[in-house]
């Protein structure tokens, strides 16, 4: 029995998953790494503004130490995260701001982190203090101004998450831009596939649309030529069965002829083989005008109504083979194309002993019909009856099979149908489906 085919990747699935993990790597190296560049550049821009502050706080107590409050009160800092500390030259705390903490922050000159590990203070114990040196009304002494780490570490998680967010955003507008840049560059070739889809080489009037993209005109040309070079071949395929259909016609019928004078002639002992021979030259003969008719045709169908039964009257059929027929039973197909099937496949069960064939009609919804023949012949094996359907599906016919059915399939199909095997209990069936007639 056939199988499925395996679905294959396609060029533009394969694209985007490929520019979708591109886009990704880079989105996340560009977040990874403007993360950290904002790391540092937040932290360079806090310490700045700690050294501005203290400078400019320097610069105030300078001018007017009389600025500084008699008393510190909580109520009275605006701010939750910053603090200032004025330290006298015996290292005792002269000022601070509300925030700062009660114990004097001993610290070189510059930047350095101090932790308060106070009970009371627990949770704004870790600062980044900056230390300036500064003359007070007792002597020498020191400015320190500090921030909080946890207000640092908010700010450059902020920064950095924001940063992070722009690079993966720019990365996915990046990747789905890219992506639908992909599929209208492929789109062509989407078009020219289902161009080819409705290609017939064998239609001179039918071409190829122009194409745009200069890799599509190499294919539309190479396609074009392998198509003129079938066209050819099937020509002379064709001219050669016709010629040779025709100089067969002539003697055939004149072999007939002279076999039925010895038919008359003949004693009585010799009649019956030539009347085999008879039988022998007369399916030969069948066989002949059923090629003509199908090499003739070049499946180019002339569609008409037909009645099986008138139909049948032009088969000419051995008497020893009997047709069953149903009343009024009519179809729409292209009656020397059908005329040729059916002659193959009656011959094809007179060849394997049948002497009666039925046959049944079942139309479809869209028009079309299926004539089923079932003959009371000796019939084939249920693995010979799967080989043969097989091969009629993927049209493997040599080697596999008579000139009847692979003569039936191709009527069937230029008729928009196929040719089917199906299972009997008894003698051999064949399904021939037409599909429904053009408007």
């Amino acid at each position: 029995m056939s199988t499925a085919p395996a679905r294959k990747p396609s060029i533009a699935g394969r694209l985007a998953r490929q520019l979708l993990l591109i886009s990704l790597f880079w989105a996340v190296l560009a977040g990874v790494s403007v993360w950290l560049v904002v790391q540092e550049e937040v932290d360079e821009l806090l310490d700045e503004t700690l050294q501005a502050s203290s400078q400019v706080l320097g610069q105030l107590l300078r001018q007017s130490p009389s600025i500084l409050p008699a008393e510190v009160s909580d109520a009275d800092d605006l701010s939750t995260h910053f603090a200032w500390q004025l330290i006298g030259p015996d290292g005792q705390l002269l000022h601070r701001s509300p925030l700062a903490p009660t114990k004097a922050w001993r610290l070189p000159a510059g930047f350095s982190d101090w932790r308060d590990d106070s009970p009371d203070r627990a949770d704004e114990s870790d600062w980044r203090v900056h230390v300036r040196a500064l003359s007070t009304s007792a002597g020498p002494g020191w400015l320190m101004v500090a921030q909080t780490n946890a207000e640092r570490d908010e700010v450059r998680t902020r920064v950095g998450l924001a940063s992070a967010f722009s690079a993966l955003l720019v990365g996915g507008l990046c990747m789905f831009w890219m992506n639908r840049r992909a599929h209208l560059e492929l789109a062509p070739l989407a078009r020219l596939s289902e161009s080819l889809a409705d290609y017939d080489p064998l239609n001179s009037q039918q071409v190829l649309p122009e194409q745009a993209r200069s890799e599509l005109v190499q294919i539309r040309a190479a396609v074009l030529e392998l198509g003129q070079r079938l066209a050819q071949r099937v020509a002379n395929e064709r001219a050669f069965s016709a010629h040779a259909a025709h100089a067969l016609r002539t003697p055939l019928a004149g072999m007939d002829a002279q076999l039925a004078m010895a038919l008359r002639e003949a004693p009585p002992d010799q009649r019956e083989r030539l009347q085999r021979t008879r039988e022998a030259a007369d399916r030969l003969r069948r066989v002949v005008t059923a090629l003509l008719t199908l090499f003739r045709s070049g499946m180019r169908l002339q569609w008409q109504g037909l009645d099986v039964a008138d139909l049948l009257v032009h088969v000419q059929m051995p008497e020893r083979l009997e047709i069953d027929v149903p009343p009024g039973a009519c179809i729409h197909a292209d009656p020397d194309l059908l005329i040729a099937a059916l002659i193959n496949l009656m011959d094809n069960a007179l060849r394997h002993r049948a002497t009666r064939i039925k046959l049944d009609l079942h139309p479809h919804p869209d028009g079309g019909v299926t004539l089923v023949l079932h003959d009371n012949g000796p019939g084939v094996s249920d693995f010979q009856r799967e080989d043969l359907n097989d091969a009629l599906e993927r049209q493997q016919y040599e080697g596999r099979m008579g000139l009847g059915l692979m003569m039936a399939d191709l009527v069937a199909r230029a008729h928009g149908g196929d040719l089917h095997l199906p299972v009997v209990s008894q003698g051999f069936a064949v399904a021939l489906r037409l599909g429904p007639a053009p408007p």
